[in-house]
């Protein structure tokens, strides 16, 4: 029977809940998740709103893709060959389409790692230049850490770069989609993009956007910078449905609330810390109770806080 989970659902919930302790949903797979239509012919295999592990063998993303009519685009190149192989499975259950593009979202293992196995079924890879930089800086680093981590369940898995980048805007027309593949600017991560389907709404926004985990901020991610180009791009889009790179898709009130809102919620404790001659030591224990309810809570909320007294110490 065809998993739905359906567009008015999820904006009459506004967000379903996450908890990092469940156990995996999909024992027959490698996949944490079935993958689920959100609305016709877009599908999400939902990752585990946790950090990688054996159990959920790295699948803590999402893994989208869409039935066009005319072939199927595939979201994320997924954490591993074996969930990229997964993943195949599942859509050659649901259509006889066949792959014909992947886009990485960013660099990140769990968005490109997978390219290992797409490359072996002759699909293009495609993301933003400044991805392909940053898995040949960083691609080997991801890969020791998800055989690490996932062990086994990380054979035949290398770095594979993208086989086509673009700097602004990459589209395809394909069926009833027209599928506009955008780099905002600055945000999460080097080189994010979010897919963008103007006909029906919707914005696959990858790691623009989070709202059922805690959002991690890197070394290299500038805060400052992910609010001016949510403000002045991501906004703009009008989207009303927002399927993220982590999480059940859902809508900009709640992404706006999660990711944005805890933005500017942590660099104002931070900008008060400092204004009142605060160190790092203690900017690491300034007040997120209004956000310990999000998964992976524990594990980011004190290096996030680290890491923006760093960036504001100077601004």
């Amino acid at each position: 029977m065809r998993a739905i989970l359906t567009a008015a659902t999820i904006l009459a919930a506004g967000t379903a809940a996450a908890n990092e302790d469940i156990a995996d949903q999909y024992p027959e797979s490698l996949l944490y998740a079935h993958p689920v239509e959100f609305i016709p012919g877009v599908w999400s295999a939902i990752g585990a709103t946790a950090p990688p592990t054996y159990e959920n063998a790295g699948h803590n993303n999402n893994l989208s893709f869409i039935v066009t009519g005319e072939g199927v685009v595939v979201i994320n190149g997924g954490a591993s060959y074996g969930l990229a192989r997964a993943l195949h499975d599942e859509i050659r259950t649901i259509t006889d389409q066949p792959v014909t593009h992947v886009f990485n979202e960013n660099g990140q293992g769990h968005a490109m790692l997978g390219n290992s196995y797409w490359v072996e079924q002759d699909v293009p890879i495609i993301a933003h230049e400044d991805v392909l930089a940053e898995i040949e800086h960083d691609g080997g680093m991801s890969l020791e850490a998800a055989r690490r981590v996932t062990r086994e369940r990380a054979d035949g898995t290398e770095v594979v770069p993208p086989t086509e980048t673009f700097s602004d805007d990459y589209v395809l027309e394909m069926g009833n989609y027209r599928i506009e593949a955008r780099y905002l600017g600055p945000a999460h991560s080097p080189g994010d993009i979010v897919i963008w389907l103007p006909e029906q709404s919707l914005v696959v926004s990858g790691d623009m956007a989070f709202h059922e985990r805690m959002l991690p901020i890197f070394p290299e991610t500038i805060t400052r910078d992910w609010l001016e180009t949510w403000d002045t791009e991501f906004e703009a889009l009008g989207a009303t449905y927002v399927i993220p790179g982590h999480g059940h898709p859902t809508n900009m009130d709640q992404v706006r609330r999660y990711t944005k809102g805890y933005l500017e919620y942590l660099r104002g404790k931070i900008r008060t810390h400092i204004d009142d001659g605060g160190d790092l030591a203690d900017a690491y224990y300034v007040d997120q109770s209004p956000y310990a309810h999000l998964d992976t809570f524990e594990e980011l909320a004190t290096k996030n806080a680290g890491r923006v007294f760093e960036q504001m110490e100077w601004e």
